[in-house]
């Protein structure tokens, strides 16, 4: 297709895409009611299945703000019950959840129970034996979005590495993936691995983090290849066909269901020129770049603290999109990652004069140089799809042995 036939098509789903009447949740009242017969409960939620594990033990937490059970924290409720809590454990953006992507975590005590804070994104991303000293059990019980990069599953991967290597308990209070209804993307070529991707699985994964740690010890993926003491606190009404929307903002950048479904896609743009709406009020909602010409939405980055510290472009005005209809629409229906973005903004983006598109970081969101290599070639988006399929295949017939629902 002729470049800027491509483009007006782009635009033309986009504006289509608008013109839906789709609630926030991003779903209809009848696909909601189809799909969900009872009100979906959480693992921490099931206090008669795991209250008795850990009677007499001393247990250490892994958590942050999404760690509830309706309105009260995990901590909180467990303390009340008695639950001997000797420390807590703070992922990326922290224990309150207050932290930009990639801010340093630092270890301190909370406020509010006196309990010990040790961060595990800052100095430690796993813990060692003095960090370990006097702890029966570790709960994880933070809330993912099933994607690869987002980094909660690698500190869960390190968390039962460090139980493996210590004969430490460990629990994880299973909770809904929002992208649990479909799998998709490259699967991670481990040559790529890092902390954004440590696993030999789809960019969209379509597991809980209950059935990833089952994945984890099933499939021997820890450094010593010695299973963790693992008990999965299973969701009661969930089904991988549930539609569930989030009650707390799983990080300061994912605020909505949009941008929950969106960040797949967006993420990647992550290692490239163009901004995914960091510093503003739609981030990963939004999509632009300064001089880009096609697009009618513009906006500016702005330092936020906790949310955006340092954004890409800070000051500048940026042109571009905005996708949240896209997202309530075509993106929840097809089930797959959309591709169309990054290579329209690959093609315009050496008439636009915006210097290097990729950087290296995309090889390691993406887990291989394939993807770079077929959107720099102009391969067709379909042919791109059909690329994964193979590996897809292999990976779903694994993925069913750790499925729980």
């Amino acid at each position: 297709m002729h470049k800027f036939g491509f483009i007006a098509s782009i635009f033309l789903l986009i504006n289509f895409s608008a013109c839906g009447n789709v609630r926030d949740s991003s779903v209809s009242a009848t696909e909601t009611e189809a799909k969900v017969l009872s009100p979906i409960e959480v693992g921490a939620a099931q206090l008669s299945d795991y209250l008795p594990l850990l009677k007499g033990k001393r247990v250490a937490m892994m958590v942050n703000q999404t760690s509830t059970i309706g309105q009260t924290h995990v901590v909180d409720t467990l303390l009340q019950w008695g639950v001997n809590i000797v420390k807590i454990f703070a992922p990326e953006h922290g224990f309150r959840g207050d932290h930009s992507a990639g801010a340093h975590v630092s270890s301190t005590v909370d406020e509010k129970t006196g309990i010990a804070i040790a961060s595990l994104y800052g100095k430690s991303r796993k813990p060692g034996a003095e960090m370990l000293k006097g702890i029966d059990v570790i709960i994880f019980d933070i809330q993912d979005v099933g994607v690869r990069f987002y980094t909660y599953i690698s500190s869960m991967h390190y968390l039962m590495e460090a139980c493996s290597e210590h004969n430490i308990e460990m629990m994880v209070l299973d909770r809904p993936n929002p992208n649990g209804h479909y799998v998709d993307g490259p699967v991670l070529d481990i040559k790529y691995k890092s902390f954004i991707g440590m696993h030999p699985v789809p960019l969209v994964h379509g597991m809980t983090v209950g059935e990833f740690a089952t994945m984890i010890n099933g499939e021997n993926w820890l450094s010593n290849q010695k299973p963790c003491q693992l008990t999965v606190i299973k969701c009661k009404n969930y089904s991988h066909d549930s539609l569930y929307k989030l009650p707390i903002r799983p990080s300061p950048n994912l605020p909505t269901m949009a941008s929950i479904y969106l960040y797949p896609s967006l993420g990647l743009f992550e290692g490239t020129n163009v901004s995914i709406g960091r510093g503003t009020d739609l981030p990963f909602e939004s999509v632009g770049r300064p001089h880009q010409k096609e697009g009618s939405y513009s906006f500016v980055p702005r330092s936020i603290p906790g949310v955006a510290d340092n954004p890409k472009h800070l000051g500048d005005t940026c042109n571009g999109m905005v996708l949240t209809q896209f997202a309530n629409t075509y993106i929840l229906n097809e089930k797959r990652i959309y591709l169309e973005w990054l290579k329209l903004f690959y093609k315009t983006n050496k008439t636009n004069q915006n210097g290097a598109y990729f950087k290296g970081f995309f090889t390691k969101l993406a887990g291989t140089t394939e993807l770079q290599r077929q959107i720099e070639a102009d391969v067709p988006t379909a042919e791109i799809y059909a690329s994964w399929e193979e590996d897809l295949v292999k990976f779903k017939k694994m993925r069913a042995k750790y499925v729980l629902y």
